[in-house]
Parts: structure tokens; sequence; C-alpha cells
């Protein structure tokens, strides 16, 4: 793996605080919510930010599907506070059934 430039590693560790933040909020508001994850490539960044509430089952991901715009919104209002402005919040979250490749 490419090391980091100080830069991407600011921006790592806004959306690593970012994600946590949001993940605990997701925990307590939307049931079956499993994880937050993200994909990002530093060097696009941030328009390549993908942030992703993974759920348990197809059940709960339907169930939560109509607060998704709320949670799209929240990640652009806390990327915001943070001099971070996205042009598409709905590119940039999503709910989904998939877990991270590891």
């Amino acid at each position: 793996m490419k090391k980091l430039s100080s830069v991407q590693q600011k921006q790592q560790a806004l959306v690593l605080s970012i994600a946590d933040q949001l993940e605990e909020q997701g925990r307590e508001e939307l049931p079956g919510m499993v994880q937050c994850w993200f994909e990002v490539e530093y060097h696009q960044f941030p328009g390549s930010l993908l942030l992703r509430f993974q759920f348990e089952n197809e059940e709960m991901l339907n169930a939560a599907a109509p607060e998704l715009k709320k949670w799209q919104k929240r990640l652009s209002t806390a990327l915001l506070k943070k001099g971070v402005i996205l042009k598409d919040m709905r590119r940039h979250f999503i709910f989904t059934l998939e877990a991270p490749e590891v």
C-alpha cells in the first residue's frame, strides 16, 4: 500500500472521525445497522468518497431506506463544518447489505 502524504493523512483522519460519529448515531437511530465503512481515493478527495451503512438484512435495509436522505445531509453537513464541500451528497452515502472487502 502506498504511503499517504501529510495532506492525505489529514483527510483520512477527517473522514475517520466523521464516519465514527455517524456510525455511533446510526447504531442508536437505525435498527439493524451493523457498521459504517467507506472507500476513498485521497488524490480525488472529496469526489471519490463513498460512505456506507451496512445493515443486517434486506428487511432492515428497506425499513431504513426512507431515512437515507437525512443521513446524506448529515454527512454533507459534517464535512462542510470541516471545510469540505460535497457537490452531490447523494453520490457519497448509501445504505447496503455489502460488507467491506478485507
